[in-house]
């Protein structure tokens, strides 16, 4: 018998290897807390006050009275993260994708020296990983800036912003040196172009701007994305340069889009529709950044500050990994606004032949596939799936336990899916890791009750609670998952 098909009770076929990455993915802002603490500076995201499904997140200029302010608190992994991580390891986890917040390492984004309290608690919570065997890949921006970079240097509409992020990176990869193998440059910059009124609130996470902020929409967008993107290149290039046993890559969040019907012009809406989303990608895989966005920019009277040296960090080097976050599929009709009822979160339209989840994302893991191999055959790259998971309002069980069977089907199905890309389709698929293996601040609504882990948090919206840890049915369904190498899935 084959290493990757050692026998476990109930265990079926199973096409991963040994060294698959089993494991889940966090991000700083929406589990750390302890905001003021350690040195750490106000960052971007301590400034959004929780909303919920129906009522967007309040951006503040500064703290206002009668707002929850949820990263404040987070779920007090700060203080929790060795728990944390001895109940991720109890689920066999071999990897586990955290954030590094700049806010901890640089306060003001400019300053002379960093933070060497902030960079120990890093090097803490990795040793803690490497502790328990767990692989650490690091996320270098995940919705996180420091305040002072959005105000002082207008974030990535400015190329200053570029040499404080390297510098930044320059950091913590030499302090960490040694320890992490896998880096991830950014996390959904592909997000920075909204397709409809309730993704708006990217726009800030990922850059600390509201829409107020952009004197011209279609220019300051484009302006955004393309900054990122150079910053995304160099930062590969300079961690290579530091450590070229390195593996970097670069996190994407991907919503796949069908046509509604056979119609030609609706099959090349969701082309391009779908299609929008990987310019960057292809930026940081091709050598060049692609002629065909720089011709679409043009007709749409945007001159990008395309400087040679741009042209220079394209060719320079390209990704190691490709990290692909899914969640849901839409649909798009030519011609259709899909504003209203019938929209979709990403723009698009919902589709009337799947399932949704509490808070609209449909429930498609055939999408989940379709994306692998649509990126695979693309790039020829090694993928992850970085980010994968159900936002459900989770109920304590009198036994005080959560059996939440809705997560546990939701995940065979997709993680099924993942499995016929690489056995059926011949995908490199290098690791699935769950989002979020413990319960968290949900980014897009601020809330608690949009639970997603494995691991029950006692925290509500109101920010009440013992903070306590639980462990969910899905958290021993994903142990014998693990434990299996992926052979109880089918």
């Amino acid at each position: 018998m084959e290493n990757n098909e050692r026998e476990f009770p109930g265990a079926g076929r199973n096409p991963f290897p040994q060294d698959f990455f089993w494991g889940g993915s966090i991000a700083a802002h929406q589990c750390e807390g302890a905001w003021d603490e350690g040195g750490k500076g106000l960052a971007m995201m301590d400034l959004v006050a929780a909303g919920s499904v129906d009522t967007p997140r309040h951006i503040s200029r500064d703290f206002e009275p009668g707002f929850t302010y949820p990263s404040h608190t987070g779920i007090d992994f700060y203080h929790h993260y060795k728990e944390d991580i001895a109940l991720f390891a109890e689920m066999g986890f071999k990897a586990l994708r955290i954030s590094v917040d700049w806010s901890r390492i640089f306060p003001h984004g400019d300053d002379p020296e960093p933070n060497e309290e902030g960079l120990a608690y890093y090097h803490a919570v990795i040793d803690e990983l490497i502790a328990h065997g767990i692989e650490p890949i690091v996320t270098l921006y995940h919705f996180e800036m420091p305040v002072a970079v959005v105000r002082e240097h207008r974030s990535w509409l400015s190329r200053e912003t570029i040499e404080l992020y390297l510098r930044f990176v320059r950091t913590v990869v030499e302090s960490l040196k040694g320890k992490v193998r896998y880096w991830a440059t950014f996390n959904e910059m592909n997000h920075i172009d909204p397709m409809s009124e309730a993704t708006d609130i990217f726009i800030y996470m990922i850059t600390g701007l509201t829409g107020a902020d952009l004197a011209d929409r279609p220019r300051d967008l484009a302006t955004l994305g393309y900054y990122m993107t150079v910053a995304s290149m160099r930062a590969v290039h300079l961690i290579h340069q530091i450590d070229p046993s390195a593996q970097v890559g670069c996190v994407f969040g991907i919503t796949p889009m069908y046509p509604k019907a056979c119609r030609p012009a609706d099959v090349l809406a969701a082309f391009k529709g779908m299609d929008r989303d990987f310019y960057q990608i292809d930026a940081m895989c091709t050598g060049a950044f692609p002629a065909y966005k720089l011709r679409e920019y043009e007709r749409e009277g945007i001159a990008l500050d395309y400087r040679p040296e741009d042209a220079e960090a394209f060719a320079a080097d390209r990704l190691d990994w490709i990290g692909m976050n899914y969640y849901s599929s839409e649909v798009i009709e030519a011609g259709v606004s899909a504003e209203g009822e019938s929209g979709a979160f990403f723009g698009g339209l919902k589709n009337p032949y799947l399932e949704q989840s509490r808070w609209g994302w449909t429930i498609d893991p055939t999408g989940l596939r379709y994306l692998l191999n649509y990126a695979y055959r693309r790039y020829g790259l090694p993928l992850m799936v970085t980010e994968n998971g159900i936002g459900a309002i989770d109920t304590v069980a009198d036994d005080g336990r959560v059996h939440d069977d809705y997560r546990i089907a939701y995940l065979r199905e997709h993680i099924g899916a993942v499995m016929d890309a690489v056995e059926l389709d011949g995908v490199d698929c290098r690791g699935y890791l769950m989002w979020g293996p413990i319960d968290l601040v949900s980014a897009t609504t601020g809330e608690m009750r949009k639970r997603y882990g494995f691991i029950y948090v006692d925290k509500q919206d109101d920010g009440s609670g013992t903070y306590d840890r639980s462990r969910k049915d899905s958290f021993y369904w994903y142990q014998e998952a693990i434990a299996s190498n992926g052979g109880t899935i089918r």
